[in-house]
């Protein structure tokens, strides 16, 4: 008998989804998709502007947060013959960055960073710039971010002592309302088994109103939280939730093999 036999699985993500979805129905699980990403929307004229002022403007660091901003940049300069310069520039400033998909992209190119965080979380990542500002230079930094918590890291790295520079190659739209509240009303009703999230932006969309104790409560109660990483887990964990199941590495597969043995070891006990 497999773990996830006649377990109804929520998957939250919207990127690779299907994926998820074989992979749990070859362990016996029953995939729902609610897709509450929403659909990513590149910045192009904004990315352009903001890879000519990295070449242009001196900088002390470049902090990178995601594998996609990177790339959108990086086509940014192809696309406006600033490529060699924007290398250039990269090669011969401090690069900060985190979560493994950054760091591939980082590989790719040949780069090496001063930075790499441990956990793949922002808050080690303004800790460890926090031990390696220079007291004598202006520090101006370029963070690569989203609209997710962006001004949040751009106030902390400024009350810090950074000059920041924001840059947002690009964005999220607001999800399928409805799809949001069909998956909150089956979250509720505890009428599925567990919701797999893969990024920290399903769950501030799944919460967007505050102090929604019954989510809460279902997910304590017999709903399971499922993160594909620590940042994911720690966004669940901040709106309250107790127990998040995450895997030791921050991969699709790991999470549904780390949830299918969740279960097979609750069957034994």
């Amino acid at each position: 008998m497999k773990g996830l036999d006649n377990k109804r699985i929520a998957v939250a993500a919207s990127r690779k989804a299907d994926t998820i979805s074989i992979l749990l129905e070859k362990k016996g699980g029953k995939p729902i998709p609610y897709p509450i990403q929403g659909e990513m929307e590149l910045h192009e004229q904004t990315s352009f502007q903001n890879v000519r002022d990295l070449v242009e403007q001196p900088f002390e660091w470049v902090v990178l947060t995601t594998g996609i901003g990177s790339k959108t940049l990086t086509q940014a300069a192809a696309n406006n013959a600033l490529h060699n310069a924007f290398f250039e520039k990269l090669k011969q400033t401090n690069i900060a960055i985190r979560g493994s998909k950054t760091m591939s992209w980082l590989k790719e190119n040949e780069l090496s960073p001063t930075i790499v965080t441990e956990d793949g979380t922002m808050e080690t990542l303004l800790h460890d710039l926090e031990r390696r500002k220079s007291p004598e230079s202006y520090n101006r930094l370029f963070l690569q971010a989203y609209n997710q918590d962006d001004a949040v890291w751009k106030d902390a790295l400024e009350d810090l002592g950074f000059t920041v520079y924001l840059s947002q190659p690009y964005a999220y739209k607001r999800p399928d309302e409805q799809v949001t509240r069909d998956l909150r009303q089956e979250i509720i009703k505890q009428s599925i088994d567990a919701v797999l999230f893969t990024s920290k932006t399903q769950v501030q969309n799944l919460f967007e109103k505050q102090g929604d104790h019954q989510l809460v409560h279902s997910f304590n109660d017999q709903v399971l939280a499922v993160a594909v990483g620590k940042v994911t887990a720690k966004e669940l964990e901040k709106q309250g939730i107790v127990h998040v199941l995450q895997p030791e590495t921050p991969k699709m597969g790991a999470m549904v093999v780390e949830l299918d043995n969740y279960y097979r070891q609750k069957t034994r006990t």
